[in-house]
This record gives C-alpha cells, sequence and structure tokens, in this order.
C-alpha cells in the first residue's frame, strides 16, 4: 500500500499550500519587490512637484503673476490635474511606455524604432523624425542636470519655513546632500531603489494624507476635477492662464523619467505604482494646497508646507529632503539609459558601463555621464541659488522632450501597428495641440531661464550628431584601411606577403572577420613578420545576463587548417566581464590548430588616432569637436582584461 501521508497544518496553512501555489506567491512578493523599486527610483521627480508647482504657479513675483481668486484657484487646479492625466497618465503611461525597444524606453528606444522601420515607411521622413529625436534626448539631458538642483534646492527651502535663520544654509546643504546623492550611484538603482522604495511610500501617503485634511476643510476644491474649470479658465482667461501654462507643467516633470527608466523595472512595475499610489496622492496634494488658498490668499507663498499642521513641518522638511534625493534619482537613472543607448546607436563613444543587475539588463551605472551630472548639477546650484530661479528653465525642457516623444511614438504607431491614420489623426492632434501649449507657454520665459535647456540642448545635440557624423567617416576610412581579412589570408599563404615566422602566439582584437585586423596589417606589412599562432578574436555583448559555456565560442580556421591562423568569434552576457586571456585559456587545442602558448602571447590592439583633414566632410570646428570627444572612450585593455605588459597597440591615423 502506498505510503499516503499528510503533513500536518501550521498556524499559516504554509505546509498545505500546494507549490503552485508557493510560486505564485514567491512571483507576486517578486513583483511587489519591483514596484517598491520603481517607487524609490522612477517616481521621484514627478512626485516631487507638489512640493513647488503652485507655489510658482502664484509666485507675485512672476513677470506675468496670476492674481488669487477663487475662479484663479479653481481653474488652475484643475488644469494641474488635466495636464497631469492628458500628459503623463495617456501620453506616457497608456501609450508611449507601450513602444519599447527589447524592454527599454525613452526617446533612444524611439530612435531605434523609427531606424528599424525606415525602410518601410518614408526614408527621409525617419531619418528628420530621428534627428528630432535627437534633440529631444538631448533636451532629457538638460532635464538632467536641472532636475536634482530644483528638487532638492525646492525641498531644503523648507527650513525657511520653519526657522527662516536658515535661509543662509539652503544652498551649502543642497550641496552636500547632491554630492552624498552622486557617490551612491554606483552602487546600483536595484541598491538605490530598496532603500528609497520605503521612503517613497512613506512620503506617497504623507502628502496625500496632507491633501486630505486640506479637502476636508474646503471640500468644494473637489469641483476642479470637472474638467469645464479647466476649459473655463484657459479660454475664459486666455491672458492669464496662457502665461500660467508655463508654470503648470512642472506638474508633470518627470513623465519621461518613467519612459526613459522602463528598462530598469519594466512598464507592468511602474504603471501600478502610478495608478495606484503615485496619481492619488499628488492629485490628492494639489486639491489640499488649493484649498488652503482659498482660505487664506497669503498662503501662496509655500502652499505645500503651510499645508502641514505645525508639528509635522519639521519631519516633512527631513521627509521632502530625502523625497527629492529620489525625485533626482530618477533622471539621473534615466540619463544612464540615454547615454548607453546613444553610445549603441553611434551617437557617442563606447562609455565604461557598469552593470548591476542580474535579472534586469536595463540597470546600469555610467561614471563618465554622472561625474559629468554632478559637476552640472552643483555649478547650476551655485548660479541659480533657489528653485524659482530655476522653474522656467525647468519647464522648457520638459515641454520640449514631451513633444517630441508624442509625435516620434505616433510616427512608430503607424509603422508597427498599422494604426489607422483617421484615429492617429484624432489622437495626436488631440495631444500635439496640449504639448504645443505647454511649448509656446514656455517660451514666453525665455530670457527668464528657459534659454538653460535649450543651451544645454543645443550643445549636447551638436556633441551627438557630430560623433555620429565622424564615426561614419571614420569606420568607412578604416575598412578601406583594413581590406577584406580572407583575401589576407590568401596572400600569407600564396607567399604574396613574404614574412618570417616568429615563435609564440599573438592575438589581435577586432571587430568581426570581415576585415583584417590594423595591428596584424601593420605587423606584416611593416615589419614582414608573423608570429607561429595567430587568433583574431571577436567579442560580441549579448543581452542575457551569462552566456552558457557551450556557447560561448565559435572556432573558423578562415579556410586553411594548417597555417597557424584562427578566427575566434565569443559571446559574452552583459553581466560577465570579458576575460581575454581565461577565454583562450579554455580553447581545445583540436580546433586551435595545436595549444596555444598563452603564457607568453602577446595582444595587439589598433589604435586609431584620429587627425584633422583637409577633405571637406565636416566643418573644422566639427572636426575638432569629435575628435575631442573620442578621448572619452573607454579603455580596450582594462575592459578585456588584457595583461599590460604583454599588450601591444599599434597605432595608425585616419583623417576625418
Amino acid at each position: 500500500m502506498a505510503d499516503r501521508r499528510q503533513e500536518p497544518a501550521s498556524d499559516d496553512g504554509s505546509a498545505s499550500r500546494t507549490p503552485e501555489t508557493r510560486r505564485a506567491s514567491a512571483r507576486d512578493t517578486v513583483r511587489l519587490a519591483v514596484v517598491i523599486g520603481a517607487l524609490g527610483v522612477v517616481f521621484g521627480d514627478i512626485g516631487t512637484s507638489p512640493i513647488y508647482t503652485l507655489q510658482t504657479v502664484f509666485n507675485p513675483d512672476d513677470p506675468h503673476p496670476v492674481p488669487v481668486s477663487a475662479e484663479n484657484v479653481y481653474g488652475v487646479v484643475s488644469l494641474v490635474f488635466w495636464s497631469v492625466m492628458i500628459i503623463v497618465t495617456v501620453t506616457y503611461v497608456l501609450l508611449a511606455m507601450r513602444a519599447d525597444n527589447d524592454g527599454e524606453g525613452g526617446i533612444m528606444a524611439l530612435i531605434t524604432l523609427l531606424r528599424r522601420w525606415s525602410s518601410q515607411r518614408g526614408r527621409r521622413a525617419a531619418v528628420v523624425l530621428a534627428a528630432l529625436g535627437i534633440f529631444g534626448a538631448s533636451l532629457f539631458f538638460g532635464d538632467s542636470m536641472i532636475t536634482p538642483a530644483i528638487s532638492v534646492l525646492s525641498a531644503v527651502e523648507g527650513l525657511k519655513v520653519v526657522e527662516p535663520s536658515l535661509g543662509d544654509a539652503v544652498v551649502p546643504i543642497t550641496a552636500v546632500i547632491i554630492v552624498f546623492l552622486f557617490l551612491v550611484q554606483r552602487r546600483g538603482t536595484a541598491a538605490v531603489g530598496r532603500v528609497f522604495g520605503p521612503v517613497m511610500i512613506a512620503w506617497f501617503v504623507a502628502i496625500g494624507a496632507c491633501g486630505v485634511v486640506g479637502i476636508a476643510d474646503h471640500p468644494g476644491i473637489l469641483k476642479a476635477l470637472s474638467p469645464t474649470y479647466a476649459l473655463g479658465f484657459l479660454f475664459g482667461h486666455w491672458g492669464t492662464a496662457f502665461f500660467a501654462l508655463a508654470a503648470i507643467v512642472l506638474a508633470v516633470t518627470g513623465a519621461e523619467a518613467l519612459y526613459a527608466d522602463m528598462g530598469h523595472f519594466g512598464r507592468r512595475a511602474i504603471t501600478r505604482g502610478w495608478l495606484f499610489l503615485v496619481l492619488p496622492a499628488c492629485v490628492l496634494s494639489y486639491l489640499g494646497q488649493g484649498a488652503l488658498i482659498l482660505d487664506d490668499p497669503d498662503n501662496i507663498s509655500s502652499p505645500f508646507f503651510l499645508l502641514v499642521p505645525d508639528w509635522g513641518r519639521w519631519p516633512m522638511v527631513i521627509l521632502a529632503t530625502a523625497a527629492t534625493v529620489i525625485a533626482s534619482q530618477a533622471v539621473i537613472t534615466g540619463a544612464y539609459s540615454v547615454a548607453s543607448q546613444a553610445a549603441q546607436l553611434g551617437y557617442l563613444p563606447r562609455l565604461r558601463i557598469a552593470h548591476t543587475s542580474e535579472s534586469t539588463i536595463g540597470q546600469i551605472y555610467v561614471p563618465w555621464i554622472n561625474w559629468l551630472l554632478m559637476v552640472s548639477v552643483l555649478t547650476l546650484v551655485f548660479a541659480f541659488r533657489s528653485s524659482a530661479a530655476l522653474a522656467y528653465a525647468f519647464g522648457m525642457a520638459v515641454t520640449g522632450t514631451i513633444t517630441i516623444t508624442t509625435l516620434l511614438f505616433f510616427y512608430v504607431a503607424r509603422a508597427k501597428w498599422g494604426t489607422p491614420r483617421w484615429l492617429l489623426g484624432m489622437g495626436a492632434g488631440v495631444l500635439l495641440f496640449v504639448d504645443l501649449l505647454f511649448v509656446a507657454a514656455n517660451m514666453t520665459k525665455l530670457v527668464h531661464g528657459a534659454w538653460l535647456p535649450l543651451l544645454i540642448g543645443l550643445t549636447a545635440f551638436t556633441v551627438m550628431t557630430t560623433w555620429q557624423r565622424g564615426r561614419e567617416l571614420v569606420t568607412a576610412e578604416r575598412a578601406r584601411a583594413e581590406g577584406p581579412l580572407p583575401e589576407f589570408v590568401d596572400d600569407l599563404r600564396t607567399g604574396r606577403e613574404p614574412t618570417l615566422r616568429a615563435p609564440g602566439t599573438a592575438v589581435f582584437l577586432n571587430r568581426g572577420k570581415e576585415t583584417t585586423p590594423l595591428a596584424m596589417r601593420a605587423n606584416v606589412e611593416h615589419n614582414h613578420v608573423r608570429h607561429e599562432q595567430v587568433v583574431i578574436l571577436a567579442l560580441q555583448t549579448e543581452p542575457v545576463p551569462r552566456v552558457p559555456a557551450d556557447q560561448r565560442v565559435v572556432v573558423d580556421d578562415l579556410g586553411y587548417a594548417d597555417d597557424g591562423i584562427i578566427h575566434v568569434t565569443a559571446r559574452f552576457g552583459y553581466m560577465e566581464t570579458p576575460d581575454v586571456p581565461g577565454l583562450l585559456a579554455m580553447l581545445d587545442p583540436a580546433v586551435t590548430e595545436g595549444p596555444l602558448q598563452l603564457d607568453q602571447a602577446s595582444y595587439f590592439l589598433s589604435k586609431i588616432e584620429l587627425r584633422r583633414g583637409k577633405a571637406p566632410t565636416m566643418a573644422p570646428w566639427r572636426k575638432r569637436l569629435f575628435i575631442a570627444t573620442s578621448y572619452i572612450t573607454a579603455d580596450a585593455a582594462e575592459y578585456f582584461s588584457l595583461p599590460r605588459d604583454r599588450t601591444v597597440i599599434m597605432g595608425s591615423h585616419i583623417e576625418v
């Protein structure tokens, strides 16, 4: 008889749970952890907008102030609510985040999709839209610099509400916080998210609760949820409402970070976090602040902090400071993603990228971008010294990026999903009208700070397009100089390239097996020497954490099994650090035409020295910019773990 024992049920019932139930529970736990991580990284920017949005709208020092009246308060709060719903919820969460490139989001992902389908649609239109997308990505870099400055400044400025004598300490405290934030980035977004996630949950619960208290004192503010108040204020008080849009847009800052950070946590986790916690909390805060201003117009000086009871203002300042640090985290990680994708697309040099998660390919740390942002943010803090001074610079960066994202999305929707033109026309017409309205309003603030993100964006756009053009020229010239690899191997075998065979093994790193490594060609043509054993090695990074050992290497004898020349293609996962000597040690001597002498092997790298030529390929200033940008390229010997004492760098020059 079969043994049919039954486990005693424990108090929590865990013993009686089936394996399927336990696996489902584990999956739910993982999903919850991802949502919490997303709350700690993605939503900081948009989640801290309530600190300064209404304060900026009603700022009496604004060049186009909004008078404080009941009608205007209802109209402004309603406009804020519907702007958030249309731009964040509809444009980004419901639409744009469905257009991903293998899980990655943001403008660079849209550009990748545009390039992928350019052959199916009008190529000229795709090229123009891709250039527009690069400018949008450039504006996002401006957003990544301005957000930490304005967010942390706005929170630390709460000190002046609870203790006016601390006003002079705002800038130094802000600078210290920002330096600390950038120093911890190397720990990775997953680690940062685990720490920041619970803080952001506390933040959203707190601002939502304060909002409820304000609404309870003046429940009539709930009428602002009706779109009639937004439309009535916009078209009934056009002169006032139009200029107010330049500040109302601050409510949607961070929307692009949701999309750009999608590769870090996934669309589902971000969507759930937004709909179930972030959106309700922010809306309650805006409604509560509106109610507070209705009760006393003097509260426009700092409606967010004045909404908090006296006993809770010190804790709220501390919590707000932590939340704005997290706001900065959202755009910093977004900047990492944009820079990484720009390098993959050829708009930036190969940057040193550290992958910080084995489960999510998008969780990365880019040191060069990190330190550039830190210096830029500190410069803005010491130059502007207040959140109000940075407000309009912020709005211009946000509106430009949002408008370009909307435009690119609808083009991709047509190319990828074949969405009917009439439906695209209706959707694009409404959303682009809203976006362009905000852009126009922010253009009126050009002399009041809106010039800053445009300057940053134009600078980044120039760098990226210059690098892309220069890279095309160098690639074409390098391929011509390298020549076909099969023909070169044939020449060595037939003796058309007379050489002496030196003892030992030489390893030449190359981009593929179509062309000859420049270092190898130079060794043969100038020194008339080749090694007894030659390994031409091409390394490929795959979009998986680790590549199984049996799929790691492909060896090709290039047509001859007795000439001592082989080509090796090695595949690594994105979490793996390529170790070239260790890889070669695992090769089977049977496929390498004899055992490799790795203890004394020489490693050859081809280094290209760029020079300014006379050919009219680019303007002289762009040639100088391209050459200067090339200096930030990651060091190949360090990246591939090559022994420095046996690594030979053979240079050649290419004119651009």
